[in-house]
């Protein structure tokens, strides 16, 4: 009798309540059946984007060992209850979020490492925890600070109609913003995008805006940071980059350039790392930096590719 072999990984989804109401964060976990998991991963998704995009390296890292979650933050994706433009949630509701998750999963599997994998926004907002994360280490993908005349050129050409014409007005009508109808950014709650915009405006971005408090909640971060700069991102520059390892000046940290030459189509870009055809190039040299993690080791990483 022929018997249909076990799938290596197996995805379940369930809801993370975040106020006494209905409301709640949709969180998709992707275990590996054939053995207890190395370590448990979060992947935290950059502003607009919905966590089915980051499925493919879920599912691959899954396979390699590990357990991974992915989220939506509140009223986005599959965690929005509701029309948008109803929708109250702000960037720091959206870091009380990973928080929630980062929780989660510390309850969830207590005797197992968490590590944070945050793709742009989704490495800026761990920073702004009332306590740091109690994580293993973060790579950060893409992200530096928003501040709009840091960001890269392609980028910095059109930034000023976006912020001064586009994104006002569009929220002005819409009560929310129609990123994925304008084909841009992604849809987003009116008061992410606002407050969005007040950051990328100030040269010290959330600093410069919500308060010491912000700098004072990096610097209470001490957990090792690893941070991919894309050298062809179109959003994110050097100089934003280093703005983001600057502000977790306690974190044992490594900032590493990524040539796009490593990708098989020699193009990265601001999303490009996880898509799925970057795995053995870009994807698995992760792998001995999260056993690193894993393990306990606080030292920064070492560079984790060769162009």
């Amino acid at each position: 009798m022929q018997t249909t072999p076990q799938p290596a990984v197996q995805w379940t989804e369930m809801n993370l309540p975040i106020s006494v109401g209905p409301a709640h964060l949709v969180l998709r976990q992707c275990q590996p059946t054939t053995a207890t998991a190395q370590a448990q991963v979060v992947v935290a998704p950059a502003m607009g984007v919905q966590q089915s995009y980051y499925q493919p390296f879920a599912r691959w890292l899954a396979e390699q060992g590990y357990g991974v979650t992915t989220f939506d933050y509140r009223d986005h994706g599959l965690s929005l209850q509701g029309p948008l433009r109803e929708a109250k949630a702000d960037l720091l509701d959206w870091a009380k979020d990973c928080e929630r998750v980062a929780a989660q999963l510390k309850s969830q599997f207590p005797d197992q490492a968490l590590i944070w994998i945050g793709h742009s926004v989704g490495s800026q907002l761990p920073g702004l925890a009332a306590t740091p994360l109690p994580i293993n280490g973060l790579l950060s993908v893409a992200s530096g600070s928003g501040y709009w005349r840091d960001n890269a050129a392609p980028t910095k050409r059109v930034i000023r109609l976006f912020w001064w014409g586009v994104a006002p007005l569009a929220t002005w009508l819409y009560g929310s913003f129609p990123g994925r109808k304008l084909g841009m950014v992604g849809d987003l709650p009116a008061g992410v995008l606002w407050q969005w915009r007040r950051w990328c405006m100030n040269p010290r971005y959330a600093m410069g805006i919500e308060g010491e408090w912000v700098a004072d909640a990096y610097a209470a971060a001490h957990y090792p940071l690893h941070a991919l700069y894309m050298e062809d991102d179109e959003m994110m520059s050097l100089a934003s980059v280093q703005s983001l390892v600057g502000w977790y000046q306690s974190a044992p940290s490594t900032l590493e350039h990524v040539s796009a030459a490593l990708a098989p189509a020699g193009r990265i870009g601001h999303l490009g790392y996880f898509r799925e055809e970057m795995a053995e190039l870009l994807w698995r040299p992760l792998l001995p930096l999260l056993q690193s993690w894993r393990v306990g080791d606080r030292s920064p990483g070492k560079p984790l590719f060769r162009p």
